[in-house]
């Protein structure tokens, strides 16, 4: 199974920690689109930036 992450909230003004994350998880600009394998390192990352991202399982 895969995940569809999206950032739909911008991460200007967000702590560090939290731009790091969204960028590890491979996303640099609003709307934009990534997939991953669901696992629970990439479950953990979403987790933290939940209020930043929408995520729907494919």
């Amino acid at each position: 199974m895969t995940l569809k992450v999206t950032l739909t909230r911008s991460i200007i003004g967000r702590p560090k920690n939290q731009k790091k994350v969204v960028e590890a998880l491979g996303l640099k600009k609003m709307h934009q689109t990534v997939e991953h394998k669901d696992n629970a390192a990439i479950r953990g990352m979403i987790n933290k930036v939940s209020h930043l991202v929408t995520v729907e399982e494919k």
